[in-house]
């Protein structure tokens, strides 16, 4: 097993990053995580944290996985998620839904009691972990770890948990993946600008699929498919979630644009990923199901 360390982290996914760590397609690795304050926040007297440069949402890797080329997509397993520590949440004026709402940043720290957050003493919540941050080198210029885009990045899907397969898609050789930005619970939207952020542990099998043909990123989590989009509004967000995957719906079930169109009109659910990164993320949502009935499996 190989395991990339949380001193192995950068704040941006970059083709111009030596790799953290190789593998081959197949194996399995460790991604141990900071939180998205870069651990600086450890009292709530100090809502802005401790450090004087902190890396904003530090994603861990990045990974260069053999045999990655452009063109082929890489299939991340989500073996497990490990959380560790308490949970913060900051409120930032001006940022997230809400920002208007704040004079001035806070911050809250959350005991973890077993599998629930203590949220105060007449309210726990369960906890359901997810990943933040995952996602391989774009081909051109980095994006910074607090935006998506096609290469996947700050996603903020909920769905991405333990059990879950992501599909990424390979701009540069090897692929470079990195995670990060570990939440406890989160809800769609993450309005308040947080979910409850925590350090952790990621395990993922990889494996590099070729002459493979889907919309990534693309998600297989909890009995559904999903197309994520990201975008500067909603709208193209969401349109652009939609029709991925009406077009993945005809070439994976054999089904005619009519068809795949009402067919997700049906059994389809869009639903809001995060509304306060710099490009908006939406997902598109089918039951794997519907698919089989007319024999299609997952590579």
């Amino acid at each position: 097993m190989i395991t990339i360390t949380r001193e192995q982290v950068q704040g941006i996914l970059s083709k111009e990053i030596s790799p953290a760590a190789v593998c081959a397609g197949g194996d399995i690795v460790v991604f141990e995580t900071r939180d998205c304050y870069d651990d600086g926040i450890v009292s709530e007297d100090r809502p802005m944290g401790d450090k004087t440069d902190p890396i904003e949402n530090p994603a861990t890797g990045p990974l260069y996985v053999q045999g990655a080329e452009p063109g082929d997509i890489l299939k991340v397993e989500i073996l497990d998620i490990r959380l560790k520590a308490a949970g913060v949440m900051q409120t930032v004026p001006g940022a997230g839904v809400f920002g208007g709402d704040f004079a001035a940043c806070s911050a809250r720290i959350f005991p973890i009691e077993g599998d629930r957050a203590v949220f105060d003493a007449h309210l726990k919540l369960l906890l359901d972990p997810m990943i933040g941050v995952i996602g391989t080198a774009p081909a051109g210029e980095g994006v910074t770890t607090d935006t998506p885009d096609r290469h996947g990045g700050n996603m903020d899907c909920r769905k991405i948990v333990k059990g879950s397969v992501l599909y990424l898609p390979v701009f540069v050789k090897g692929a470079l993946l990195s995670i990060g930005d570990l939440h406890g619970l989160m809800g769609d939207g993450e309005v308040l600008i947080c979910g409850l952020e925590m350090a952790g542990e990621v395990t993922v099998r990889v494996q590099v699929l070729k002459g493979v043909c889907l919309p990534t990123p693309f998600l297989y989590s909890r009995g559904s498919v999903m197309t994520i989009q990201s975008a500067d509004t909603l709208d193209e967000a969401g349109d652009l979630a939609a029709k991925a995957m009406k077009a993945f719906v005809m070439q994976a079930a054999g089904r005619s644009d009519e068809e795949a169109g009402m067919l997700l009109s049906l059994m389809g659910q869009m639903a809001v990923c995060q509304v306060v990164d710099p490009k908006k993320t939406i997902r598109m949502e089918l039951p794997l199901s519907v698919l089989e009935a007319w024999g299609y499996r997952l590579p």
